[in-house]
């Protein structure tokens, strides 16, 4: 299966096939007169976007800049491996995510707490990059793509501090990075995307309301792929946040242990999606949990409600 699938208006989806499988994590070229990288998808998947990349006709001085929507290592993983391959790209990121590309070993260290030995096989290790190459954006920032095309870069946060989302100027795309939570195309699926420490319902009702505000006319999914139907997308992503949140606060008030309150949850929650019905490919069952668990969800909305 190829890894690179023309979108149109010089955009291109690469499946970084994240930990060997297909579908989870998708990185976009713009192949624009300065071509961009949005996305690298996890350290151990540089490999697979450089050929990408390649395929494309995007050689390792083509590339003029590379923007990820936030650092989680799913989409920022592979920055200090593909900012080595292409030695004239820029690096973009949010000023409150851009100290840990350049100095990724706490980072590296709160993540391996979370994983554990499962951190090597999904993600790999994120490697420094050097801080001239990297640029912070502010709340609404830029990229050139040239030819007047640009990124507007929005702040977008509730998922994570760092997190933006991005604009194409030309097509109206919108790379929605996991602010409007995680699609799963095999089964049309829209689950939550709430891990530990940063989610807030209210910050990411709000950067919603943001991205609905910008009118885009497709929203690009870093897992996994296009969808057109930006307004229904955008009011299932609140039904699912609203939903979650309305679960899980009802366990807290129970004082549900974690585990109890991940198993009331699936409960609740598995009648929703198609990828948990008995005839659906176990696959998919096994791809949502990789990349929005049940368990991190809960945790995510556990560490909020505590918080307040």
């Amino acid at each position: 299966m190829d890894s690179i699938t023309d979108l149109g208006n010089d955009v291109f989806e690469i499946d970084t096939r994240m930990a060997g499988y297909t579908g989870i994590t998708a990185g976009y070229l713009i192949r624009s007169d300065r071509p961009c990288l949005v996305e690298t998808g996890a350290g151990n998947s540089a490999p697979v976007v450089r050929d990408a990349l390649a395929a494309a006709g995007v050689g390792p001085a083509d590339l003029a800049t590379v923007v990820v929507t936030h650092i989680h290592l799913d989409h920022a993983g592979g920055v200090g491996d593909i900012a080595e391959m292409f030695p004239n790209a820029e690096i973009v990121v949010h000023e409150k995510g851009a100290r840990h590309l350049a100095d990724p070993s706490r980072l590296m260290r709160s993540a391996r707490m979370v994983w554990g030995d499962a951190l090597d096989t999904l993600f790999g290790d994120l490697k420094p990059t050097d801080a001239v190459r990297i640029r912070a954006v502010e709340d609404i920032g830029e990229v050139d793509l040239g030819g007047g095309r640009r990124l507007e870069s929005h702040y977008s946060p509730g998922h994570a501090k760092h997190h933006v989302g991005l604009l194409d100027s030309l097509t109206g795309d919108l790379y929605v990075g996991d602010a409007a939570r995680v699609y799963i195309p095999e089964t049309a699926d829209l689950r939550p995307a709430t891990p530990p420490p940063d989610f807030d319902l209210d910050t990411a009702l709000a950067s919603l309301e943001r991205f609905r505000a910008l009118r885009p006319s497709r929203l690009l999914f870093s897992h996994f792929g296009p969808v057109e139907p930006v307004d229904e997308t955008l009011d299932r992503s609140v039904e699912e946040l609203r939903l979650w949140v309305e679960l899980v606060a009802e366990a807290h008030d129970q004082r549900l242990d974690l585990d109890h309150a991940v198993a009331m949850v699936h409960e609740r929650t598995a009648g929703r999606y198609h990828a948990f019905t008995p005839d659906a490919d176990p696959r998919a069952a096994e791809k949502v949990e990789i990349i929005s668990s049940a368990r991190n969800n809960v945790a995510g909305i556990m560490h909020a409600l505590d918080e307040r």
